[in-house]
């Protein structure tokens, strides 16, 4: 299949766009509004740090982490690698075999598509996580961002967060809840640019797909 570029792996924040369980729900209330009288329409955004697609800064899964202003945005921007890995988890994990094919070296971002369908009706309570022998085998191999089409690198009902732990430990940068319904694999130029939210732990981002090796000026 072919792709018109760019291509938005972004999930669309629609009313009642399911979030993690427990966490703040997505909310857009009418504000301003030309009919009642203002000047300009405007909306009232409330959401969580971590609503659709969106990227982790290291502060959320440890207290000394980098918080997102302090993430350079180069990690997000850049050389990445679709590959399709559906039917390759074992008990709902990625390992080291998910990257038999692949070369030693890989680009500095890699995007996992696991599979899961481009529209969210309901929060995907089972979905496909990471194994941390598969962060560090990545880590190895160059890999500094991990991207998902899952919600989450660790399972929903995990109380350690291994994946995230490991992540931590490699240096490793995720970003979660793609929408890579119909991307083909092989290598584009990912452009991710998180909302600038100064001293968060994580933020809503929108992703697009160019052509690889397209020249960002």
């Amino acid at each position: 299949m072919a792709l018109s570029f760019p291509h938005d792996i972004s999930r669309t924040l629609t009313p009642g766009h399911p979030n993690w369980p427990g966490d703040a729900p997505f909310i857009v209330e009418p504000g301003l509004r030309i009919a009642g009288g203002d000047t300009v329409n405007t909306g009232i955004l409330s959401t969580s740090t971590h609503t659709g697609t969106h990227v982790d800064a290291p502060w959320h899964y440890d207290d000394e982490g980098a918080r997102l202003h302090e993430v350079p945005l180069d990690v997000w921007i850049g050389t990445c690698r679709v590959i399709d890995v559906r039917g390759a988890a074992i008990d709902g994990l990625l390992h080291p075999s998910s990257l038999r094919d692949l070369p030693a070296v890989l680009p500095a971002r890699l995007l996992l598509h696991t599979g899961q369908p481009a529209h969210w009706i309901t929060f995907p309570r089972d979905f496909v996580a990471l194994s941390p022998a598969l962060v560090r085998e990545l880590a190895r191999r160059g890999v500094r961002l991990i991207g998902t089409d899952s919600p989450s690198v660790d399972p929903l009902d995990s109380k350690t967060l291994d994946a995230h732990a490991a992540c931590r430990e490699n240096g490793t940068l995720i970003l979660e809840g793609l929408n890579l319904n119909g991307v083909p694999d092989g290598e584009y130029t990912l452009i991710c640019l998180p909302l600038p939210l100064q001293g968060a732990d994580g933020a809503p981002a929108r992703a697009i797909l160019l052509p690889a090796g397209l020249p960002l000026t």
